[in-house]
């Protein structure tokens, strides 16, 4: 038997993941989703992996622009911010290396919320920080959806990026994604799915492979700002809601065990069809 924990790193003594227990006029809470492969810098996997030789340092880069989230949610009149630490076993960000204005969600979960374990109703705004396109995707950096193992994922004949079944976990409770960073690719992918959010492109792919990045110092400027602007106009933005019922058509390298009542439709696909999202991710998860 395998547990899985995670873990809920505070930076002050509430037990709360928000400052409020529910929306009110006085609290503005702000949920932050961050991966690695669209951090500046980041170019193959080796970098974004423990055992890779440079992983301690884009570990370090990966805090840096997850602070300037931080700090400009925070100077748009955010009372409160969640960060999740959302790449791999999410184990990534170092709680003292992580700005203690926030509170700091890592560690593994079953749950089918994944990179969005800690997101309710409490929250007004998400950001995703450090993201990346889906698999399949041209001109893009590290583009994958989850696995590797995942050739595509379709939600209703939506194709998905982990940002837009992460979108919809958000919408689930009224929760509208403001702004998103990651390589070119991405956030054009992204904003052709949730409409104009912010966004800050902190790379793009060349033809032949190389990649052009900004410097750590102006990746993490144009977070912060463009968190700050976002934060301030997240009225204009509607959460990214899909109505039910839902039909998860999923596509892989190598089959896994049917979940549920789930259907294989061909070698390497099955569908999958409920009324509740969470459920839609449960069985992603479970045969991606």
């Amino acid at each position: 038997m395998r547990i899985i924990i995670a873990v809920l790193c505070l930076a002050a003594a509430p037990l709360a993941l928000t400052s409020s227990p529910q929306r009110t006029g006085q609290s503005l809470n702000v949920f932050i989703s961050v991966d690695m492969e669209g951090l500046t810098g980041v170019v193959t996997g080796a970098e974004v992996t423990g055992a890779g030789p440079d992983y301690a340092h884009f570990r370090t880069i990966m805090a840096g622009e997850t602070n300037a989230a931080i700090d400009g949610a925070i100077q748009a009149g955010a009372t409160g911010v969640l960060v999740r630490d959302s790449h791999g076993s999410k184990q990534n960000l170092l709680p003292g290396d992580v700005d203690p204005r926030a509170r700091l969600l890592r560690g593994a979960s079953s749950g089918p919320k994944n990179m969005m374990e800690g997101i309710d109703g409490t929250f007004h705004a998400a950001v995703f920080i450090g993201y990346h396109a889906r698999a399949g995707t041209p001109d893009a950096i590290l583009a994958h959806t989850s696995t590797g193992n995942v050739i595509d994922f379709a939600i209703n004949g939506v194709s998905m990026p982990e940002a837009g079944y992460n979108a919809l976990v958000a919408g689930l409770y009224n929760v509208p994604v403001v702004f998103v960073a990651g390589d070119q690719a991405f956030v054009d992918q992204a904003r052709e799915l949730l409409g104009p959010v912010e966004a800050v492109a902190v790379k793009r792919a060349l033809p032949g492979g190389s990649v052009l990045n900004l410097s750590t110092e102006r990746a993490r400027e144009a977070i912060r700002t463009g968190v700050i602007s976002a934060i301030r106009r997240r009225g204009e933005f509607k959460p990214y809601t899909i109505p039910p019922p839902y039909t998860m058509t999923l596509k892989v390298r190598q089959e896994r065990p049917l979940y549920g009542n789930a259907t294989r439709m061909a070698a390497g696909e099955s569908r999958f069809v409920h009324n509740d999202l969470l459920e839609i991710l449960n069985a992603f998860n479970a045969m991606k």
